[in-house]
């Protein structure tokens, strides 16, 4: 073989090495977003469901808050009766 066929074949092999190396390299960038994409909306999915607990416990409360309002306005209204009756007497 001739020199020339020699350097030929080792630049042609280096070449195809090259573009092995590449596809490899691209594809564990390819995966390495795709998991730190799923990672993201993991961490969006969390997120949501914290807020929508948060949310929970806050209606809970308001709740909470409200039925005792409405126990004090009856009470109120309760003792605005017994003292009206009181007046009638």
């Amino acid at each position: 073989m001739s020199t020339l066929a020699i350097v030929l074949i080792v630049i042609g092999a280096l070449i195809v090495l090259a573009i092995l190396f590449g596809m490899v390299s691209r594809g564990r960038s390819r995966r390495q977003f795709g998991q730190t994409q799923t990672e993201a909306q993991r961490d969006d999915v969390r997120h949501h469901r914290e807020r929508a607990e948060q949310s929970r416990t806050e209606a809970a409360i308001a709740q909470e808050r409200a039925e005792k309002a409405k126990l004090e306005a009856e009470l109120d209204e309760e003792r605005a009766s017994r003292r009206e009756h009181e007046l009638g007497r």
